[in-house]
């Protein structure tokens, strides 16, 4: 198999994104797992090298993915123009290229020039200073590819999905539906099996009330809705187990008894992912016919451009990539042609 040619997105200027990716692959090791592609500029690369004291390092400039190199990391040159790099601070200028770079990653994407994406982190607010539809990465790519997204954050510690995302805590009630829960708890099953390698996944659900509602004197939602739903997942041969009160589920004997984790709302899991696993977590994008990740962190600006970032989560991201690439294909070839019952 040729080498799979990972996409990266270059995030925002002006945060830890490039010196993330410019450690990542000083490691030549990297390049026996794959072929990186940043979407960028040289000119700007050349200023975060300087600003970390990484000049030991060049990347392979290309002006079209036809030239890369395999065995460099590769940077395909976006602009010529001189950007002014401010580290810490968010731009306008930062925003629009850090989009530019997205979308011109997602057409390579589209038209099968790479075979995955790796998006660095960035500020989608100097993003929708010029692109004001933009939400973030997940909705733009479910808006550009087939498929639905789910929110996936994995790490060697859990693989935990979300019934909601990105929504104002008064607005969560209103989305924890029996069908809701049902929809996600599938999602999530497909990619364990497709993507993770899973054959049976066991999941476990989370409850929305304290102390999953303590059999309806804390809240009714899990008699409503999440009972029942796990009741009808069960009957159509899904392994979910539940509700688990949040506050005492997340220890090790429970987390080693489950291949993935429902969260009923955003911080409910992540408090717990990211306390357990900041710095090696990554952010997946699932659900689609093309493969995202992300590290679990943001732009951190209060560090940026003082070489003192861990490049690790972004590692990771490169790593399960691959790795969910790999998985696709096995499935894919091993349900190709199955046996007549």
């Amino acid at each position: 198999m040729a080498k799979i040619k990972v996409g990266i997105s270059i995030g925002d200027l002006n945060g830890i994104g490039l010196e993330t990716i410019i450690k990542t692959f000083k490691d030549s090791r990297m390049m026996d797992f794959c072929t990186p592609i940043v979407f960028g500029s040289t000119k700007i690369a050349s200023v975060h090298r300087k600003a970390i004291e990484m000049q030991d390092f060049n990347f392979n400039i290309i002006k079209s993915i036809k030239e890369v190199n395999p065995k460099r990391a590769n940077m395909l040159n976006l602009w010529e123009d001189n950007v002014e790099i401010k580290f810490g601070e968010a731009t306008t200028k930062s925003g629009e290229l850090a989009f530019d770079s997205i979308k011109k990653a997602a057409d390579a994407l589209k038209n099968n020039d790479i075979d995955v994406l790796v998006t660095a982190p960035i500020n989608k607010a100097s993003i929708q200073e010029k692109v004001s539809s933009f939400i973030g990465h997940t909705e733009f790519l479910q808006g550009n590819f087939e498929g639905e997204a789910l929110m996936i954050m994995a790490s060697e510690v859990m693989k935990i999905a979300f019934v909601t995302g990105h929504v104002p805590l008064s607005e969560i009630k209103k989305s924890i539906t029996l069908e809701n829960i049902i929809k996600k708890t599938k999602q999530l099953n497909t990619s364990l099996i497709q993507d993770f390698g899973v054959r049976k996944p066991k999941i476990a659900v989370l409850g929305l009330n304290p102390h999953a509602g303590e059999e309806g004197l804390l809240g009714g939602e899990e008699n409503e809705s999440i009972i029942p739903a796990i009741k009808q997942l069960k009957e159509k041969g899904i392994l979910a187990f539940g509700p688990y009160p949040a506050d005492s589920f997340f220890t090790n004997k429970n987390l080693q008894q489950f291949d993935g984790i429902l969260s009923m709302y955003h911080d409910q899991g992540l408090t717990a992912f990211k306390t357990l696993s900041f710095s090696e977590g990554v952010n997946y994008t699932a659900g689609l016919n093309i493969i995202r990740t992300s590290p679990v962190h943001g732009t951190a600006y209060e560090i940026a451009g003082e070489g003192i970032a861990n490049e690790k989560s972004f590692r990771e991201a490169v790593f399960l990539a691959i790795n969910i690439y790999k998985k696709r294909q096995e499935f894919i070839e091993l349900n190709a042609n199955p046996l007549a019952i």
